[in-house]
């Protein structure tokens, strides 16, 4: 043995064994390539260049659900957590190897906005856990889909696109969603969809969902909204009148915003428009038969045929019921008959009569009751103008306050009568546009200023004192009703002034005095008992002679009188 050849020395030993475990400790804690070298059911052994080896679980080699394709020789890539452990194997790890080596492509995927494959594999709280190549991510429940999904089984375990929106590697925290994929997928197929649409084009699709204001449809990938006013040219109140979720229809699209992908559709838009040549098929003046289809404070609906409907309004709904509810009148689903009064086609309106079907009770009341005629009515209503009374086909007639009495005031003669009193009154007038009939009270009788005898300017009446006051006498000319109150001022109660005294006379005295005016429109008559002695005097001496005879006017009066008498004895 030569010198070179000298055994080592226990330092020598020393050395190389700190060399030695010093490499080995360098593997700790890395990612290292190792071949197989053998396999069993559970586990592969794996020589990763050291002097032990390791194993690791087969269930590491394959994705959740999936069986792992291994073979002696094969090179596989392990986490190294100790070199030796106490049976002498190394301790390795090919999952944490994926999850090292998924940590470093899922940054990079995560940083660029790229999608990632993985497979859900469980359940927790809130959400799922989802394999990314060996990470493990949590997919919360909202991120599963667009739309809830009860039973997420037929989605686990089958690799699948999702998108990264959080990462925290120091935690260990990775927060995926497959609803962001869904949607851009969604996104650009309904993109691609709308470029192949157009305006005014027809589509068939089928009912999806439906709502109080209209129905959604599936065009194949892509909604639209069939309004409920675009479903029918006919009135319809709730969309499920006529659709059912899942049918079959044709629609035109009506609207398209390529920018907010909305779409509107119509149904009715295949159908002929009923309103085309509208007033030629119901010209003004025509009766149809209709259904009240809807009823409002206004008025009512009727529906002449489908998707034709017009409107009669309240005041044309009755002659005679006014200011009442058109409930009260007609009820839905009601047939009636009506008139066409107007139409405005460019509005799509069409105005209706009901009470132009019936007979106008005006004027039949005009038929049957000629102006001068009597009626019989009961009192409706008593207003500060007048009386209101009922008659035939409950049509009212109106007696102004002015022609309910000849000699009373107006509001004398009212308080006088009380609602539901029967009276009879004269047709005085009819105005059939206006809908008044005026009737009177006090025509009756005859107008006592027209009947009673000598009530002329110039006449000679009989009159009873009614009553004595300081400025003179009231009055009454005639006998009952058909008397006429008059004023006899004190200036006129005689010629000689020194009679003219109103005490002179009393109550119920009869009187002749001349008329000197009547006033036949303010019902007033003016009388002078002086005025009647002097034109007596002047008729006196015009007939038996004139002071210039010799004979004083004593004398003239006297012979006056006594062949006065005489004529009365003979």
């Amino acid at each position: 043995m030569t010198a070179e050849q000298s055994v080592p020395t226990t330092e020598d030993f020393a050395a190389l064994l700190d060399e030695t475990l010093g490499a080995e400790e360098k593997f700790d804690g890395k990612v290292v390539t190792g071949t197989i070298i053998a396999l069993d059911k559970e586990a592969a052994t794996i020589d990763i260049g050291l002097k032990a080896e390791g194993r690791v679980p087969l269930k590491e080699f394959a994705a959740p659900g999936q069986t792992p394709d291994l073979k002696v020789g094969d090179t596989v890539e392990v986490y190294v957590e100790r070199v030796e452990n106490a049976k002498g194997e190394a301790i390795l790890s090919r999952e944490k190897a994926r999850r090292e080596e998924a940590w470093v492509q899922l940054e990079k995927s995560y940083e660029a906005g790229e999608r990632v494959k993985g497979v859900i594999f469980g359940r927790v709280k809130g959400g799922f856990t989802v394999d990314l190549n060996g990470a493990v991510a949590f997919l919360p429940g909202s991120q599963v889909d667009i739309r809830p999904i009860r039973d997420v089984s037929p989605l686990m375990n089958i690799e699948q696109p999702f998108q990264i929106l959080k990462m925290d590697r120091k935690r260990g925290n990775i927060v995926v969603s497959r609803r962001a994929i869904l949607e851009e997928t969604r996104a650009e197929q309904r993109a691609e969809l709308i470029s192949g649409l157009h305006e005014g084009m027809q589509v068939e699709g089928v009912v999806k969902n439906i709502t109080d204001y209209g129905a959604f449809v599936d065009l194949g990938g892509i909604d639209g909204l069939l309004h409920v006013t675009d479903i029918s040219w006919k009135r319809i109140n709730h969309p499920s009148e006529v659709l059912n979720i899942g049918d079959t229809i044709q629609v035109q699209i009506i609207r398209l915003n390529p920018e907010t992908q909305r779409i509107s559709l119509g149904m009715k838009q295949l159908q002929a428009d009923p309103w085309d040549n509208i007033e030629e098929k119901f010209p003004v003046g025509t009766k149809l038969k209709g259904r009240i289809t809807n009823i409002t404070d206004y008025g009512a609906f009727v529906e002449l045929e489908d998707g034709i409907e017009g409107l009669v309004h309240v005041s044309e709904m009755s002659w005679v019921k006014k200011n009442v509810h058109p409930g009260k009148i007609v009820s839905t689903s009601q047939e009636v008959e009506v008139m066409v009064l107007e139409i405005e086609p460019e509005k799509r309106r069409i105005s209706l009569g009901l009470k132009q079907c019936m007979d106008n009770p005006w004027e039949s009341f005009a038929a049957t009751h000629p102006i001068g005629s009597e009626i019989e009515g009961e009192i409706k209503n008593i207003t500060e103008f007048g009386l209101f009374v009922g008659l035939d086909n409950d049509v009212d007639g109106m007696v102004h306050m002015s022609d309910l009495d000849w000699n009373k005031s107006g509001e004398e003669a009212i308080a006088e009568y009380k609602k539901g009193d029967v009276v009879r009154a004269v047709v005085l007038d009819i105005d059939t546009e206006k809908e008044r009939i005026s009737l009177g009270i006090k025509q009756l009788s005859g107008d006592p200023m027209s009947s009673i005898s000598g009530l002329k300017k110039g006449g000679v009446v009989t009159c009873t004192v009614t009553n004595v006051t300081d400025n003179g006498l009231e009055v009454s000319i005639g006998e009952g009703e058909q008397s006429i109150d008059a004023f006899i001022r004190r200036s006129d109660l005689s010629r000689d002034r020194s009679e003219q005294r109103p005490e002179r006379f009393s109550v119920g005295d009869k009187v002749d005095a001349m008329v000197t005016s009547v006033d036949k429109k303010n019902r007033k008559i003016g009388l002078s008992i002086k005025q009647l002695e002097i034109t007596e005097e002047k008729e006196a001496v015009a007939q038996y002679g004139s002071s210039d005879s010799g004979a004083s006017l004593g004398d003239i009066l006297g012979a006056a009188l006594a062949e006065s008498k005489e004529d009365e004895s003979k």
